[in-house]
């Protein structure tokens, strides 16, 4: 299929998705953040009634460092977000350089995939389960894996529809509607290694209407049509995260070469930056997942060596260092954030590069 063929079915599927929602009408924002006051009212309870608050291991790092009044960016102030890591299982929004909102997720293995929906709601991956919560963390859909399955990714895709991918022999994608619980379609992928927690950590809709899917251990990023035929294939060393750009370029983070790269639809590299040209102080220990914000920078997401280097880089184009969090007394380790002072719509795939 030609790819403007392709985006032009993508338009037509999310054209009728927000169409034909059949359920209340969310409220129209322009950027998330107008909704952080639903997270800080009266009615939002300390404690939700399934929020675990045993997380298992509390803060293994021990650490009371908060970023250095030196280090460029004004710290937790810079943006409203929503911040989670694999090491520490508790969702953070984060406004006004505050931890204004949090809910625990128990003990256990790991938040990998978050998203504000513009009514609020928070939907996100827990890599045993699923779920999506209320603003007064109240648990309004979720999702169980069997034995031995793992998720990782977890997205809105229109008003009431969400996609997973399910780590598991077969692995699997599964279209859902997380207002009813049910299951739309689900289609069986392969993966060629021996466990399922190294077939994939990414997998991102695209606005074009097509899957975008980081094969971890198979050394690949493969973007697939809706009829599952493949459109675009790059092979990179064990990419974590792969993220389709407006500009139609790929943002990949490599995490076993400590690099993230932009490349074009001909496979040339056109940006990359490698951690080791970060100047020493602000040096990440890895990079997990990216995100591009609509001024052209870039946010590097780490696990930061367990308390040891700092867990967010921001870097603009030139490369030049412009904000750093290094907050280990107050957060865990950056898997991935969501910056929600970023215009645009978390049910629209496109509108956040992450």
């Amino acid at each position: 299929m030609a790819r403007a063929a392709i985006l032009a079915a993508g338009a037509a599927l999310l054209l009728l998705m927000f169409t034909s929602c059949k359920g209340g009408k969310t409220p129209s924002v322009g950027v998330l953040s107008d909704l952080l006051p639903l997270f800080t009212s009266p009615d939002v309870p300390e404690v939700g009634p399934l929020e675990d608050t045993f997380l298992g291991e509390h803060f293994r790092w021990k650490s009371s460092r908060t970023t250095d009044p030196s280090f460029p960016g004004e710290g937790l102030s810079r943006y409203p977000m929503i911040y989670i890591g694999e090491g520490y299982n508790r969702i953070m929004i984060i406004d006004g350089g505050e931890v204004v909102w949090k809910y625990d997720t128990g003990p256990g293995n790991e938040l990998d995939d978050i998203w504000m929906l513009r009514n609020g709601d928070i939907l996100f991956s827990r890599m045993g389960w699923a779920a999506k919560v209320t603003p007064q963390k109240k648990e309004t859909w979720r999702y169980d894996c069997k034995e031995g399955e793992e998720i990782h990714v977890i997205q809105p895709v229109g008003e009431q529809e969400a996609m997973m991918l399910i780590n598991a022999f077969p692995a699997r994608v599964v279209w859902f509607n997380h207002v009813t619980g049910e299951i739309l379609w689900e289609k069986e992928l392969s993966f060629d290694v021996p466990n399922t927690h190294l077939q994939s950590r990414r997998m991102r809709y695209t606005k074009d209407g097509t899957f975008l899917l980081c094969y971890l251990k198979e050394n690949k990023v493969v973007e697939w049509d809706r009829d599952w035929n493949e459109v675009w294939k790059y092979e990179c060393d064990q990419p974590w995260a792969a993220v389709r750009l407006r500009s139609g370029n790929t943002l990949i983070t490599l995490e076993n070469e400590r690099r993230t790269i932009e490349v074009d639809s001909l496979g040339n590299i056109v940006w990359e930056i490698s951690l080791s040209e970060l100047p020493e102080r602000f040096r990440l220990a890895d990079c997990q997942s990216v995100v591009r914000l609509r001024s052209g920078n870039t946010i590097l997401c780490s696990r930061g060596g367990g308390g040891k280097t700092p867990q967010l880089v921001e870097v603009t184009p030139d490369k030049e260092v412009v904000w750093v969090v290094d907050d280990w007394m107050r957060l865990g380790p950056a898997t991935t954030v969501q910056v929600l002072s970023e215009e645009g719509f978390s049910e629209i795939p496109g509108d956040f590069e992450r």
